[in-house]
């Protein structure tokens, strides 16, 4: 019988001790802790699963780890003694791919989009045998990669190969995070972290409460997967973008790629991210069922990771790696402040995608080791918001601040001291306004106000070129004045938080996407066989939830379609 232990701790000394020898490693301490408790010999205790690991560090310095883990064993000798443990009886969540259904296709199902809603609805697909045909507007990862590195060194943007479009969409130059709060009884999320750790991720993504890959080993990670679709009998072509949806009688009946080739086709997987700007126009011309939704934008901001390492885990260097945090606040005027994306030990990143606007993202290697821990200090936005009720005006909304923010620094990353900023927003004047009336100055060199340049500490950690502005010109005065609140309101849950030195870029506006493409019960637009998808359809919120709605998807085409033969 399988047995489910919760919160067990172990010391950290030597959980670290033990995973000096990886997951078996820490699978033998663990094995070792539950034989010792349940008074059993070791080898009684069965098929180990990690299900779940986190840091407690409530009582610092006295850090512990927590951990849920399910096993198998005697039954009768558990019943006679529990050890003063968590223990009850559970049956192991195994996930399963629905039977093929009897209708039959014609054409192959086209996935218009290789981010992680495609990728994925197309790994599990092919796995299958359905044999899907992959669209992606961008290039191959080896390719996009040295595309973007050379954007960031020159500036000068390729529109179809950057940090947006390309194999793995956004999420490849990111940080890789993998935690989502998505409900799942189903077992998506582990079938997803399982495929990530078959195609070259570290085991341990299965358990951690904040598991993480980095933007080096996730680019290894999407290859091997586009490797094991052409294996599988997929295929996937780049440079190939959707210009058109043919229709016909209220259903789809074929796609158009790059303005000429016409395919047929009648099951769409719409899976184009949440910066496909021009494809949701020819969506909407071609009266796609769409609505603006509520999105969250704001700026990156900076700190020493050893100052959150300090606060979250009471030492700088604890050997627990990079501090993550997680903040959130409620301005005076109803809006949303919250931590989003937050990148320890990352660089913030020129994630533009249209010429003549500049927008940021964050990113980490897997080793989490830059100077600055970095996250986007976002504020909710609503369609009441964007001036108009148009369903793209969110498009829009975005555009407008991203022109600002590429004006203000004449296509680099715009950044501003935390400090220069706070006075300006509450002041209500510009930063050219305030040091006229004033009389301050900001040095050209730290952009602090030159007599506060003994505290400066924080230095950037960009990707792409990057110029002291006046950030504050960029969100509305509503979202400046929200953003003022909610640090303040961190740096009382975060010592220095909010320090004068702190860096904030901009502008961070692709948070997710401003509009929702609707869809019914069976997943499907009103246009028939059209399955709009992931988080560019307006339904997930980063890598993880994408995935496992692009796995949804499959599973809702799988259980109507028979395999083609």
């Amino acid at each position: 019988m399988y047995f489910r232990i919760d919160q067990m701790k172990l010391q950290k000394d030597a959980v670290l001790t033990a995973k000096q020898h990886g997951t078996e490693g820490l699978k033998k301490l663990l094995r070792g802790k539950i034989a010792k408790s349940l008074r059993i010999p070791e080898q009684e205790i069965q098929n180990l699963i990690i299900r779940r690991e986190s840091v407690d560090a409530r009582k610092k310095p006295e850090i512990c780890f927590i951990y849920s883990v399910e096993f198998e064993t005697d039954t009768k000798k558990v019943q006679r003694n529990s050890g003063g443990m968590q223990l009850s009886v559970t049956e192991p969540t195994e996930y399963h791919f629905p039977k093929s259904g009897e209708g039959s296709l014609k054409h192959s199902i086209v996935i218009v989009g290789m981010g992680p809603a495609g990728l994925f609805c197309g790994y599990f697909l092919a796995k299958q045998g359905y044999c899907p045909l992959i669209l992606e507007r961008g290039k191959c990862v080896e390719e996009r990669q040295a595309d973007v590195e050379r954007f960031w060194e020159t500036g000068v943007l390729d529109t179809v190969s950057n940090v947006q479009f390309g194999e793995g969409g956004a999420g490849t130059f990111s940080d890789g995070k993998l935690n989502t709060l998505v409900k799942d009884k189903y077992g998506r999320n582990q079938a997803v972290l399982r495929a990530f750790v078959e195609c070259g991720a570290g085991e341990e993504i299965l358990y951690e409460a904040k598991p993480h890959i980095g933007t080096d080993v996730l680019c290894k990670v999407v290859k091997n997967m586009r490797e094991e679709i052409l294996r599988w009998g997929g295929e996937v072509r780049f440079q190939s973008q959707v210009t058109e949806l043919q229709l016909q009688d209220g259903r789809v009946c074929g796609v158009i790629v790059n303005g000429q080739e016409k395919l047929p086709c009648e099951q769409v997987v719409l899976a184009v991210g949440h910066s496909a700007r021009d494809t949701f126009q020819m969506l909407y011309e071609k009266q796609i069922p769409m609505e603006a939704k509520a999105f969250a934008v704001g700026l990156r901001v900076e700190h020493l990771q050893r100052m959150i390492n300090a606060d979250q885990y009471g030492d700088e260097t604890s050997g627990l790696g990079a501090a993550p945090y997680k903040v959130t606040a409620q301005a005076d005027n109803g809006r949303g402040v919250y931590s989003f994306c937050m990148c320890p030990g990352g660089y913030v990143v020129n994630a533009s995608s249209e010429a003549e606007r500049v927008a940021v993202n964050g990113m980490s290697y897997s080793g989490r080791n830059g100077r600055n821990a970095n996250s986007a200090i976002i504020v909710s936005v609503t369609p009441e918001d964007f001036g108009s009720d148009h369903p793209l005006a969110g498009v829009e909304f975005q555009r407008g601040l991203e022109r600002k923010a590429y004006e203000l620094a004449g296509g680099r990353i715009p950044m501003q001291r935390y400090g220069v900023f706070r006075a300006c927003v509450e002041q209500k004047v510009t930063q050219k306004e305030l040091c006229q009336c004033s009389g301050k100055s900001v040095d050209i060199d730290t952009g602090m106000f030159s007599e506060d340049n003994t505290e400066c500490s924080v230095f950037p950690e960009h990707k792409g070129k990057s110029a002291w502005a006046d950030v504050s010109r960029i969100l509305p005065a509503e979202c400046n004045k929200a953003f003022v609140q909610g640090m303040e309101q961190f740096g009382r849950k975060i010592r220095g938080f909010d320090r004068r030195d702190t860096i904030l870029s901009g502008v961070e506006s692709r948070t997710s996407s401003p509009l929702r493409i609707t869809r019914d019960e069976t997943l499907q637009s009103a246009v028939r066989g059209l399955y709009p998808c992931g988080e560019g359809a307006g339904y997930a919120g980063g890598i993880t939830s994408a995935a496992m709605d692009g796995l949804r998807v499959a599973e809702q085409i799988a259980a109507k379609y028979a395999k083609p033969e």
